[in-house]
């Protein structure tokens, strides 16, 4: 009999990449043939984003892709935009199952279901809030090049008011430390040395079992031998204490790269956010990290055109960012999205206007990245060899400076190299501008 063809893709953050790659490895251990999503399949999973309006659009494109590649396929739409919007997405022609994220560690017995039974059920999806306990999805099973990610977290407490991701994610559920601890000892003894930590609000880390908080798991994570790095996804500034930003300044083996998300530089604004802290607030911590450990790339998030973000507000915005010591920005338009409390504001800004907006934030971006990579021209840097680019190796600093390079070395491998050319001043879509060494 011939094994059924299954083809996955992904939208949006990489919590969804961990989840896809786990969701595969069940298919894979279940017989199916796992093929390319441009290939034509049997099934189609895709795993959704709804974090703007133009990830929502995305999904909706791939999603049709799918069914015209192979019309009798079975297309499965899981994820985000799934959870939030099930009515949306079945009412597409083109899907035959919804599955929101309260079911999507059942995506393959459900699917297996509506093959062998053909019922008429396409909507699979439970209140998220819910949910109380964390699923693993065996929390060591996605790699990104030779950097595996633990997913440690999920869901979030804050309630921006912009924000659609609690309503997708639920509320705050972690880990217990010591699994945590004995999948990255795993990971460690396959020969790994860096782990990536991620979470939907990663600071909030142990705020459900409170059995330790996120200074409680580094604590043990560091003390791992053989474990060179651990890394660290984005953090919210309302949960860093002055217990963690000790550990994460003075502890070696914590890359010196954190992600804080700003998203405006205005206080009025932030208070509309509901983001919980003051632009004072936020550059006394960006300002003591980079104080304490002076090579630590500082990257952040910023909406522009958010409904009561003046010309004066913007214009402080363009003030703070040109003053904090910022390596990269990520800067995203203001969409309006149906359920926040935002909602209530309206669209107040002209569209042409937010793009503006967006291409100054942009513009001040390009030039902070060029300047921190120029910090390191002609100094020897240590590097981790995540992959392979032809004749080159692509190495990674602890502060997230990726160098090409030759050298005998293989994946994995830990190389000093001396960093000869920054590139150019554009960014990759990482935030982070691949470099080049000869």
């Amino acid at each position: 009999m011939r094994k059924l063809r299954v083809a996955f893709t992904t939208l949006g953050c990489r919590m969804n990449q961990f989840e896809t790659s786990a969701i595969e490895e069940k298919f894979e251990s279940r017989g199916y043939e796992i093929t390319d999503f441009k290939d034509k399949a049997d099934v189609y999973v895709i795993n959704t984003c709804t974090v703007t309006n133009d990830a929502d659009r995305s999904s909706r494109k791939v999603i049709r892709q799918a069914k015209r590649r192979n019309p009798e396929a079975v297309v499965v739409a899981t994820g985000c935009y799934a959870q939030v919007s099930p009515e949306e997405l079945s009412s597409m022609e083109e899907i035959d199952i919804v599955i929101g994220n309260s079911h999507k560690d059942a995506v393959l017995e459900i699917v297996e279901n509506y093959i062998n039974e053909r019922k008429e059920e396409k909507v699979f999806i439970d209140n998220i809030f819910r949910i109380n306990d964390f699923r693993s999805f065996q929390i060591s099973t996605f790699y990104e090049g030779s950097r595996p990610i633990l997913k440690v977290q999920e869901g979030c407490n804050s309630f921006c008011t912009f924000c659609i991701i609690p309503f997708a994610r639920g509320k705050v559920r972690s880990a217990r430390i010591k699994d945590i601890v004995n999948q990255a000892k795993i990971l460690v003894d396959k020969g790994y040395k860096e782990i990536v930590l991620t979470g939907t609000q990663l600071s909030q880390f142990g705020y459900d079992h409170k059995e330790g908080y996120l200074y409680d798991l580094l604590r043990e994570l560091i003390k791992i031998d053989g474990l060179k790095r651990v890394r660290l996804s984005s953090m919210g500034i309302n949960e860093i204490d002055g217990k963690l930003l000790g550990l994460i300044t003075d502890e070696e083996k914590i890359a010196p790269h954190f992600h804080l998300s700003l998203q405006s530089g205005d206080d009025r604004v932030l208070e509309d956010m509901r983001r919980g802290y003051t632009v004072k607030e936020y550059s006394d911590i960006v300002n003591e990290i980079v104080k304490r450990r002076p090579d630590t790339a500082i990257g952040t998030d910023i909406i522009t055109g958010f409904p009561t973000e003046t010309e004066e507000a913007f214009n402080n915005t363009v003030k703070l960012v040109e003053e904090l010591p910022f390596s990269y920005i990520h800067v995203f338009t203001y969409s309006q999205r149906k359920g926040t409390k935002a909602e209530k504001f309206g669209d107040r800004i002209k569209p042409e206007e937010k793009k503006r907006r967006t291409r100054v934030l942009i513009e001040i971006s390009e030039k902070k990245n060029y300047k921190f990579r120029n910090r390191y021209l002609n100094k020897n840097l240590e590097v981790l060899v995540i992959s392979d680019k032809g004749e080159y190796k692509v190495g990674l600093t602890g502060n997230y400076i990726h160098i090409k390079f030759k050298t005998g070395k293989k994946i994995n491998d830990i190389a000093t190299v001396k960093l000869t050319d920054i590139g150019l001043k554009r960014e990759d879509n990482t935030g982070v501008e691949t470099n080049s060494l000869t």
